[in-house]
Order: C-alpha cells, then structure tokens, then sequence
C-alpha cells in the first residue's frame, strides 16, 4: 500500500536554509534569491533571526532558530555541489526529482534553452506552484508523481520528456525518505530514460548511528515545544554505502565520477563547519551515462 500523499514540511526547512545562506555563506559561490520569494511569511520569520543572527529569547523560537541555522550550513554546500555537476556536463534536458521547493529553473543562468522538468508527489507540488507565483521567468514543466506508486518514464513521457536526448537527473533530498526497493525501481526507470551522455547527481545518506541519533534528538527538542517534529511523517527509510550506491547504478549502465562528503565538500571551499559528523554523512553522487 502507498503511503498517501502530504505537503512536505522538509521542502520548506530546506527552502528556509538556502534562503538564510543566500549572500552570506559562501558568496561568490552561493546564492539563491529564489529561496526567501518561495517562502510564506510566518516561515521568514526564523530565516530573518539566522541572517541577522538574532537569537530568540522564547525556547520554541530558540529550537526554530537552532534548526534553521543548522540546515543553512547543510545547503550551501550541498547546493554548490549539485550545480557545479550540472554545470560542468550540459544536456538538454534537466529532471529535478523530488523538487520540493527549489529554485534552480528560474535562478541558473546556465539552463536557459535546457527543458527542465520538476517531479514530485501532487501535494506538494501543488503548494510549489502557488508560492512561485512571485517569480519572474521561464517555470519548469510540473510532473506528478508519488515515487511509491507511479512508474516515472510513462509520467515524464507524457509532460515531454524525449528518452533519446541526454538528461541531468538531479535526486537531491529524497533517497533516505524511499525504502531500497522504491530507489531501487526508480534508479531502473530513470535509466529506461536516460540515453547516452545523460548525468544522474544523487545526494544520499551513508549509514550513521550518531545522524540517525540527532534526528531523534531534533524531534524531541521540537516536541517539547508542543509541536509535532518537521520530520514526523517523512522517516529515513534508507541510507546507502557509497559501493552499494555504485554498485546499484552500475547494474543500470552509470558509471560514478565523483562522491563525495558534503564536509569534504565544505572544507575544499573553506566554508564553516559546526556540525561535523551531519555533514559527513550527507553526500553528493555524480554518475554519467557512457
């Protein structure tokens, strides 16, 4: 049975944290001035106390704070990982699986003429649609699709997507919530997609006892606030060894180029690291398609 569909409340911590990176981590290298326009108002809010780095007096705006400011220094560097690949292999067309709330088809210069396709379960891509009624250019082509359920290839064949025409895939944020099966069945239809010169980038999770450990603690921080956590009804599901991960792609015709730890990652561009073993367990892929 398919778990039914909800509006992801992980989309907008995300969102929250590109947006309070935005001009102050990593500047030069990172910027997302879509991040604030897709936010709601009340969700600015914690955004605007990290950017000013004004810490709450209150214990359930001190926990929204904490949260907020340590997904900030989660994105940048996931971020700037993902489009450097994209923009280091160009395709025609660019798939973005689980969007969420991301911005890159209206703020990458770089993907002017690329035909850019969204995919991501129905609910939340319905409250993405709304929120980017504020942005200004080209949107993407919305796809629906619960990952659970639906078959991929048959879905973006519909909206347009040409199989015989090389694609960037970007899975970033969504492997740990499916269970190995459903990322399993879905690196199987992405590759029934992918003709050669196409470039998947997948952001994962490797095993970790002390991750999955903040997690819960993250939950019970939100809980005594009197609050249900933002991750109560989207569990890790999965994580995955970077040989298991390759390996998988392998059996599928991907060859991986690069994998690395999104604190690799940050310490390569000197970016700040506060929460160590947190970035060392969330990694960016890049595996292409010969």
């Amino acid at each position: 049975m398919s778990r039914p569909a909800a509006v992801s409340r992980t989309a907008v911590l995300v969102c929250q944290g590109r947006a309070a990176a935005d001009g102050r981590i990593a500047p030069g290298r990172f910027a997302d001035p879509t991040a604030m326009v897709l936010l709601r108002p009340a969700e600015r809010e914690a955004v605007e106390w990290v950017r000013d780095g004004a810490v709450p007096d209150t214990w359930r705006h001190r926990v929204d704070y904490e949260t907020v400011r340590a997904t900030t220094e989660l994105m940048a560097p996931r971020t700037i990982a993902i489009d450097d690949a994209v923009r280091a292999h160009p395709c025609p067309q660019l798939v973005i699986l689980g969007a969420g709330l991301d911005g890159r088809a209206w703020r990458m210069p770089e993907l002017a003429g690329v035909t850019v396709f969204e995919v991501d379960q129905p609910a939340t891509q319905q409250d993405k649609r709304d929120r980017a009624a504020g942005l200004s250019g080209t949107p993407p082509t919305f796809v629906p699709v619960d990952f659970g359920r639906d078959r991929l290839p048959e879905a973006l064949a519909a909206h347009g997507h040409r199989t015989h025409l090389p694609t960037t895939w970007i899975w970033e944020g969504v492997v740990p919530y499916l269970t190995r099966a459903e990322v399993a069945a879905t690196v199987a239809g992405l590759a029934a997609g992918s003709a050669t010169g196409s470039r998947l980038i997948v952001n994962y999770q490797s095993p970790s006892r002390s991750a999955r450990a903040g997690r819960v603690l993250a939950r019970l921080l939100t809980a005594s606030t009197g609050r249900r956590s933002v991750w109560a009804n989207e569990p890790w599901r999965s994580t995955w060894t970077p040989a298991a991960l390759a390996a998988l792609l392998a059996r599928h015709g991907y060859r991986v180029t690069e994998d690395e730890s999104l604190l690799d990652t940050a310490r390569r561009l000197d970016l700040p690291v506060a929460h160590a073993r947190s970035l060392g367990h969330s990694r960016v892929l890049v595996a292409d398609r010969d």
